[in-house]
């Protein structure tokens, strides 16, 4: 039983934080657009690819909060 109460979401007596949910949303929106992504290669533009997606996380997880 998922409830919430207090900006916190309680899951079987435990609490949980509001920002879990948000931090999974962007991970899985992430995951979607890397492969929509991946047939452009546009990792051979960039020199360091995983900072790029971990910048891409910052924002699409800034993006999934302000929406919220």
């Amino acid at each position: 039983m998922v409830s919430l109460s207090h900006h916190d979401l309680t899951v079987g007596g435990l609490l949980v934080s509001s920002f879990v949910p948000c931090a999974l949303a962007a991970f899985l929106l992430l995951l979607v657009l890397r492969r929509l992504v991946r047939p452009l290669r546009l990792g051979r533009y960039v020199a360091n690819l995983p900072l790029v997606e971990a910048s891409v996380y910052v924002c699409l997880l800034a993006l999934v909060i302000g929406l919220l």
